[in-house]
């Protein structure tokens, strides 16, 4: 999946480039602890996917910027501070593998090197006067917040609907993928308001079937691989439980519920309720639902000016929603 993932950023791959040299620039400190922390978080970096939604949106319209590598940075340092912070609230080790800053570290440096990498988010905006690129990751920051606290509330009762969770995953992922390709087009000169608003929409869909794709992760199928029932250990109601908890018959729903509220830590448990999700045709749904919002994503799309990154934008889509992983 790499080599198709590198295809698709042909178009915008010398910026790339560019952008992680400006990106390591906007983290740099003059206390040496920091600066260590700063370099081992630039050298861990993932698929860089959200600088590719700002790049894209932004080439779209017309030349990249410095005000459009500044967004991305923007976004990367917003989104960075939150992952510090996630990892301390969740008590994670581990983040793609390399152990997270608050393993290294301990939780009291990794919060405050999360507050770091958003103050340096913020001035990188204010002493640019990007005020209306700040705003949209300040809305999109607050809507990830309010998603999480949801979520938690919501959890303790297993009991949300699916109005809810779209609620959530909305909030949660979705503004954040919203907000880089309303970024990305508002850096541009030459995007319209409307236009802007459009790739806004576009990237909450987007993000939404993103976030469907990850939720069908945690019950593995013959695409997706082994499941791994993470969400149900952590008694997160995905889509697939949430319509399989829908059609089920009072008791089995009692007996689903009880499972994940007592006897998520046990391996047998855990797989009787994959299984229960995978007759009821929740993956099924789940993946009907996923193709849903990528398609209304790619209608939209097709409203933009037709050029090679619009097909790659088209292209990224689909890898975000047919990803093994």
């Amino acid at each position: 999946m790499s080599k198709a993932l590198d295809k698709i950023k042909e178009p915008i791959s010398v910026e790339l480039g560019v952008f992680e040299g400006k990106f390591r620039e906007s983290m740099k400190s003059s206390v040496s602890l920091l600066d260590t922390i700063m370099n081992y978080i630039v050298k861990r970096k993932g698929k860089q996917m959200r600088p590719m939604f700002v790049l894209f949106s932004s080439k779209l319209f017309g030349d990249i910027s410095e005000k459009s590598y500044r967004g991305a940075a923007l976004v990367e340092l917003l989104h960075t501070a939150t992952l510090v912070h996630d990892d301390v609230v969740d008590g994670s080790y581990k983040r793609r593998g390399f152990f997270s800053i608050n393993a290294l570290w301990k939780n009291k440096i990794a919060v405050l090197v999360g507050d770091y990498l958003l103050s340096k988010g913020l001035l990188l905006s204010l002493e640019n006067d990007d005020f209306f690129e700040l705003k949209l990751l300040s809305q999109s920051v607050r809507q990830m917040s309010e998603g999480e606290l949801l979520q938690i509330e919501k959890t303790r009762g297993l009991n949300f609907s699916e109005e809810v969770y779209f609620e959530i995953i909305r909030k949660k992922t979705a503004s954040l993928i919203a907000s880089c390709c309303a970024i990305g087009a508002s850096s541009s000169q030459n995007a319209s308001m409307e236009q802007i608003e459009k790739m806004r929409q576009f990237g909450e869909w987007v993000g939404i079937a993103f976030q469907i794709k990850d939720d069908l992760f945690d019950f593995g199928d013959e695409d997706v691989g082994k499941p791994t029932g993470i969400d149900i250990r952590e008694k997160k109601l995905t889509l697939p439980l949430i319509y399989a908890l829908n059609q089920a018959d009072k008791s089995t729903r009692r007996k689903m519920t009880r499972i994940i509220k007592n006897e998520n830590t046990k391996e047998a448990k855990v797989a009787e309720v994959i299984d229960f999700v995978r007759k009821s045709g929740g993956l099924r749904y789940a993946t009907e639902k996923m193709e849903g919002y990528r398609e209304k994503a790619l209608s939209l799309l097709n409203e933009m000016p037709d050029n090679s990154c619009r097909s790659s934008l088209a292209e990224l889509v689909h890898y975000v929603t047919n990803r093994k992983k």
